[in-house]
C-alpha cells in the first residue's frame, strides 16, 4: 500500500519554526516508515530545507511563495491557495501512474478542498482520501463554534464530508463531526498526536543549570508557556491567574515563547506586565525551533502551563511531559486532561496547585516522572502510526 503524507505548505518539513502540524507530518511519516510502510511526503518547494532522510517530493511554486515566513495575512493565504493548486496538479499526475489505490493523507483544509475542486469523482476514486482534523474549534460546544466553522471553515467541512476516513484528536470533535455533519461513525477515527520521546527528554541537572544561565534565569523558578501569542492561547489569562503567586515569590518567573500572531494582544500583555510591576518576573523568549531547542526550554522549566480556550490536542503539553516537565492545564469545555503528569486546574485552584508543584521538590519529581511515562506510552508515535496503518488497511481491503 502506497501512502502519501501531504505537507500543508505552511513551512517546509522538517519544520524550522514551531509549526505543530508540520512536526506531526514529519514524525508520523518516520513512524510509518519504521513499520515498513511505503511512504512519501509531498511538500512545498523550499529554498533551504533542513537536512533530512525523509523521502520528500517537492511541489514547485512561484518563487515569491518559497520563503519560510509564517506571518498570517493575505500573502500567507495566497501562498496556501497557490501551493494547494500546484499540489492538486501533481496529485492528478500521480494518480494516473499509480497501479493501485494509494492513500492521500491531508492535514490542511486548503490542500484537500482544492484537490476536490480540481478532480473528478472518477479521479478521486483512484485514491483513498484521508484527512486529519487539527482544528481545535471543533472541540468547542456546537452553539459556540458553529457560526465561525460555517463561515471560516466551510472548506474543512467539505473536505471531511468527501474523505474516506477522518482522524480527530479528541472525543468532543468526534461527537460533533458525527452528530452535526452526519458523517458515519465508522469513518471518523479517534486518534492522538504523538511525541518523539528521544528528542523530548529530561536532561541532566548540569545541562538544566547551563540552559537557565544562558537564558538569564539562574536561581529562578520558571513556569513556561509555549504557543503562538494570541487570545486563544491565553497568555494574558495565565499572567492574571499567576499574578498573586509571582508577587508572593520573587524568584518565580513566568516565561512564554512563540510567534506573535496578534501584535495588539502582545502589546496588551506587555502593558499589563508593566502596570502590575512584574517586568522582572515576566519574560518573552521569542520564537524557538522545534526539537532540541524546544526541549531545552522544557528542561529549563519547573512546570509548563496550558491556558488555551480550545485545542485539538496540544503538542506542547505532551512534549513537556516527555521532558519530565509537569503540566498545569486550565481545564475548559474544550480542553481536557492529557493523562498522568498533567495537573488539571480551575481558575480558582490554579495558584494553590501551582505553588504545591513548583515549591515541593518531591511532588514535582513524582509528577514529572509520571508525565514522562505517560508520554512514552499513551503518546508513542509507533502506537499512533499503527492506528493509522490499520485504518488505511481496512479501507484498502474494501477496494
Amino acid at each position: 500500500m502506497k501512502l502519501y503524507e501531504i505537507g500543508t505548505g505552511y513551512t517546509p518539513i522538517p519544520a524550522r519554526v514551531a509549526a505543530a502540524t508540520e512536526s506531526v507530518v514529519e514524525e508520523l511519516t518516520k513512524a510509518l516508515l519504521s513499520l515498513g510502510e511505503d511512504v512519501t511526503v509531498l511538500d512545498v518547494a523550499a529554498r533551504s530545507r533542513a537536512a533530512t532522510d525523509l523521502p520528500i517530493v517537492e511541489i514547485p511554486v512561484p518563487a515569491v511563495f518559497t520563503g519560510e515566513d509564517v506571518a498570517l495575512g493575505l500573502r500567507h493565504k495566497l501562498k496556501r491557495v497557490v501551493y494547494s493548486i500546484c499540489l492538486a496538479r501533481k496529485l492528478k499526475k500521480l494518480l494516473k501512474r499509480e497501479p493501485e489505490r494509494p492513500v492521500l493523507h491531508f492535514h490542511n483544509q486548503y490542500n484537500l478542498f482544492f484537490f476536490l475542486k480540481m478532480t473528478t469523482k472518477r479521479q478521486r476514486r483512484r485514491a483513498i482520501v484521508a484527512y486529519t482534523n487539527h482544528n481545535g474549534l471543533w472541540s468547542l460546544p456546537w452553539e459556540e463554534a458553529k457560526d465561525t466553522l460555517h463561515k471560516r471553515y466551510f472548506q474543512e467541512i467539505a473536505a471531511m464530508r468527501a474523505s474516506d476516513v477522518v482522524f480527530v484528536l479528541n472525543r468532543r470533535t468526534r461527537e460533533t463531526v458525527v452528530s452535526r455533519l452526519g458523517l458515519p461513525a465508522d469513518r471518523v477515527v479517534l486518534t492522538a498526536n504523538g511525541v518523539n520521546a528521544d528528542i523530548f527528554r529530561p536532561l541532566p541537572e548540569a545541562d538544566r543549570l547551563r540552559i537557565r544561565e544562558a537564558l538569564g534565569l539562574s536561581g529562578k523558578t520558571v513556569i513556561l508557556q509555549a504557543g503562538s501569542v494570541n487570545e486563544n492561547k491565553g497568555q494574558l489569562r495565565a499572567l492574571r491567574l499567576l499574578e498573586p503567586l509571582l508577587k508572593e515569590h520573587p524568584d518565580l518567573v513566568y516565561a512564554f515563547v512563540g510567534g506573535i500572531v496578534s501584535q495588539e494582544y502582545f502589546d496588551l500583555l506587555q502593558s499589563e506586565v508593566s502596570e502590575k510591576g512584574l517586568t522582572d518576573q515576566v519574560r518573552y523568549l521569542g520564537t524557538v525551533s522545534p526539537g532540541e531547542a524546544m526541549n531545552e526550554l522544557y528542561n529549563a522549566a519547573s512546570a509548563v502551563i496550558l491556558a488555551s480556550h480550545y485545542e485539538g490536542l496540544p503538542l506542547v503539553g505532551i512534549e513537556s511531559m516527555a521532558a519530565e516537565a509537569p503540566v498545569l492545564l486550565l481545564a475548559s469545555d474544550a480542553l481536557a486532561g492529557l493523562g498522568d503528569g498533567c495537573a488539571v486546574c480551575s481558575e480558582t485552584d490554579l495558584p494553590e496547585k501551582a505553588a504545591a508543584l513548583l515549591y515541593d521538590g518531591e511532588t514535582r519529581l513524582s509528577l514529572g516522572r509520571a508525565a514522562r511515562a505517560c508520554a512514552q506510552t499513551t503518546y508513542s508515535w509507533a502506537a499512533i502510526a499503527r492506528q493509522h496503518k490499520e485504518a488505511f488497511a481496512r479501507l484498502s481491503a474494501k477496494g
